[in-house]
């Protein structure tokens, strides 16, 4: 498999201090399955579904205990590169490039808007074996209170152009070869003032409100819908250790594809 163009989502994974908890809640949720937990790899544990890598969960380390996030990659053809573009452009990293044995090269990054975000050098690990079949990832976006300077950063960082959908919603899609692979949106108050900038990452499910209903019998907490969109139904979740993601049903659609226009 060819590694993905650069700035393609090519990974996601979380960090939870009950890895079991985890596990029951997104095997319940998303039907996934897990490989072996490692000790020599930190105890990170790949999840499988239908038998495809499309994420992994994982154990903190050593101070890193606190609230779960779910972590995009972006792919990159040289890591140590994009790091310095992402110093240049305001960014801040968190974690500087760092290789990780033959699998790939990684390093973590905070856009000047706030939300965190990782970035893959594929080594042997070339990231996702499955994109938007029922369980894996299918879309991500940028929730900023600064949208102004997410959309400066990313098309600076990684080769996108950007289109504003029209409409009264403030979202923008940065498209890659001619395909859109992220999304911004703007957190309005709808969202609660202690809610962070973050990386909102959608899986795919066969039906989104029997995806809620195992998540709620899980512990999770429902935080918006389902509602129905042009893209599929969808509804955005908390897991039961905090992490927030959302899921979506991209085959029940509703209304006309808004417009859109470029900008940049």
């Amino acid at each position: 498999m060819a590694a993905p163009p650069e700035g393609t989502p090519c990974w996601a994974d979380a960090v939870f201090d009950d890895l079991d908890v985890a596990k029951d809640f997104y095997g319940h949720v998303l039907g996934w399955t897990f490989g072996d937990t490692s000790p020599d790899q930190g105890g990170y544990t790949q999840a499988y579904a239908d038998g495809k890598a499309v994420a992994a969960v994982v154990p903190p380390m050593p101070g890193q205990e606190g609230t779960s996030q779910w972590c995009l990659y972006l792919a990159a053809r040289d890591a140590s590169a994009t790091a310095a573009r992402i110093r240049e452009h305001g960014g801040e990293l968190l974690m500087e490039p760092v290789q990780v044995a033959d699998y790939g090269t990684m390093c973590l990054a905070r856009d000047p808007g706030g939300a965190v975000f990782g970035v893959w050098q594929a080594g042997t690990h070339e990231g996702f074996q499955a994109t938007g079949t029922p369980g894996a990832y299918c879309w991500a976006e940028v929730c900023t209170r600064e949208p102004e300077k997410s959309d400066a950063f990313f098309p600076a960082v990684f080769p996108y152009r950007s289109e504003q959908l029209e409409g009264e919603t403030d979202f923008r899609v940065h498209v890659l070869e001619e395909r859109p692979v992220l999304g911004r949106m703007r957190m309005t108050d709808d969202f609660p003032p202690e809610t962070p900038p973050y990386i909102n990452v959608y899986f795919a499910v066969d039906d989104c409100d029997a995806a809620v209903a195992r998540a709620t019998e899980r512990g999770g907490v429902l935080r918006f819908g389902p509602a129905d969109s042009p893209f599929g139904r969808f509804a955005a979740v908390s897991d039961p250790q905090g992490a927030d993601f959302s899921v979506i049903d991209l085959t029940t659609t509703k209304g006309e594809m808004p417009g859109t226009r470029p900008v940049g």
